[in-house]
């Protein structure tokens, strides 16, 4: 075989692997590249229900800490897990299927890496202080199930009022944006002001939190003051969380205050809710809460029943009642004796506390027009008009001074409230929880 042909075999060959090489690389270019991502799953354990949700994050954490996306959000169905206090043993099996609707979520070769972690807040704190056997059991029926999840169980805890601010006001201002900061966002973020962030204002169904970047360092009150790093930068944060002033247990105050006031009468009027609402309620359980104990007193009568009256102006001065804003310790305080530095910032604000500027506008309305307004046949019309008008409002020390029902004194001049929500991630414990 000559030395010329045995050279075109050899680059004939050659010429065939190149071909096979180039058509192996378009097919793995089309093909996607497995995600090099790790999962968490956070319970967000409230007074009145419990979430799941499920994370994702790059294996590698930029400026040390996670970029994280929710990937999954399941409402475990029934109460909080504070609602079994009477039935401990059934506060952790409820949590089951939203824990197998996880597992279908998360690659199964990923769950016994995937950690799997329980905050409760404020509902359980109010059972600790009420009957902290049952709290106990509670908790470890929950730990139980948890446990047997596939999952790597980290631990299931109720947080302090300080840490539920805390996680609320991160997850605020990692939702705006306000933390990752590259390119152009860094440019611009030099040119802004000393305040990069949002204050946080969050209204649970037991508590509502404060949580803000104040202008100064205050030194009158340093236990209400929280030191966080987060994405290479250091934060001085004021948070204060108001136990017993979350939407329902302030309603809980507001209805033993009026039963306290009113004639020895087995029926009462609610200003506070429409007329033709009417329920009924036992004397006992009303005031073996911790937040209405202390103004229970003896009545001739066991149950209680309530009639709406749909008074809002009524409404509003019983519910004032509850602050206390005459004793002031410090320099300038909230209510109830709280220290409160001056607000700096504008401030992201939880669902809650938009839906209670929508219902006082309603409510505003039907005082107006001496109209009765049923809140579930509203036309669609009146609700986003509502929506838009508490969204747009010049004031936003008027709306949130409506929120703690004028409670917080508010300068005037502080920037509108953030009320347009571009990422569908709810503003609670749970994202914070895992970015930090």
């Amino acid at each position: 075989m000559s030395w010329t042909r045995k050279i075109l075999l050899i680059l004939g060959f050659l010429s065939t692997l190149a071909a096979i090489a180039l058509i192996a690389v378009a097919v793995t270019q089309n093909k996607p590249l497995p995600k090099n991502v790790k999962y968490g799953i956070v319970l967000d354990a409230g007074s009145s229900h419990t979430n799941l949700y499920v994370y994702e994050w790059p294996a590698e954490k930029e400026n040390n800490t996670g970029v994280v996306q929710q990937v999954e959000v399941c409402k475990v169905e029934g109460p909080g897990i504070s609602g079994y206090s009477h039935a401990t043993e059934k506060a952790g099996p409820s949590l089951a299927q939203c824990l197998r609707q996880a597992e279908e979520v998360i690659p199964s070769k990923q769950h016994q890496e995937t950690p799997v972690y329980l905050g409760a807040t404020a509902g359980m704190r109010l059972l600790s202080l009420e009957n902290k056997s049952a709290a106990d059991k509670v908790m470890s029926s929950v730990e139980k199930t948890l446990c047997s999840a596939p999952f790597n169980f980290q631990g299931a805890r109720i947080i302090s009022g300080q840490e539920e601010g805390a996680y609320g006001w991160i997850t605020i201002n990692y939702l705006l944006g306000n933390f990752k900061q590259s390119g152009w966002t860094k440019l611009l973020h030099s040119l802004k002001s000393i305040s990069e962030t949002s204050g946080a204002l969050d209204l649970g169904g037991a508590s509502t939190q404060i949580t803000f970047v104040p202008n100064e360092v205050y030194s009158e009150s340093p236990e209400n003051l929280l030191y966080f790093r987060l994405y290479g930068k250091d934060y001085l944060v004021y948070t204060h969380s108001f136990l017993c002033y979350g939407k329902d247990q302030a309603l809980q105050q507001k209805l033993a205050r009026d039963l306290q006031a009113s004639t020895s009468n087995s029926s009462l009027l609610d200003p506070c809710f429409h007329q033709g609402y009417q329920r009924t309620i036992n004397i006992s359980e009303l005031f073996k809460n911790p937040c209405t104990s202390a103004k229970k007193k003896q009545f001739p009568f066991s149950q209680l029943y309530i009639q709406g009256e749909g008074d809002y102006q009524k409404c509003r001065r019983s519910i004032q009642k509850l602050f206390n804003k005459t004793n002031c310790p410090y320099s300038s305080c909230s209510f109830n004796g709280i220290y409160l530095p001056p607000l700096q910032g504008d401030f992201g604000v939880s669902l809650h506390i938009l839906q209670l500027f929508i219902t006082q506008n309603i409510r505003r309305a039907e005082t107006q027009s001496n109209a009765r307004v049923y809140s579930p046949w509203l036309k669609q019309g009146i609700i986003y008009k509502m929506a838009f008008w508490t969204c747009n409002y010049n004031s936003a020390a008027l709306a949130v001074r409506t929120a703690h029902v004028r409670a917080t004194p508010m300068n005037t001049d502080l920037a509108v409230l953030h009320c347009s929500h571009s990422n569908p991630s709810p503003v609670g414990i749970s994202l914070g929880c895992f970015i930090y």
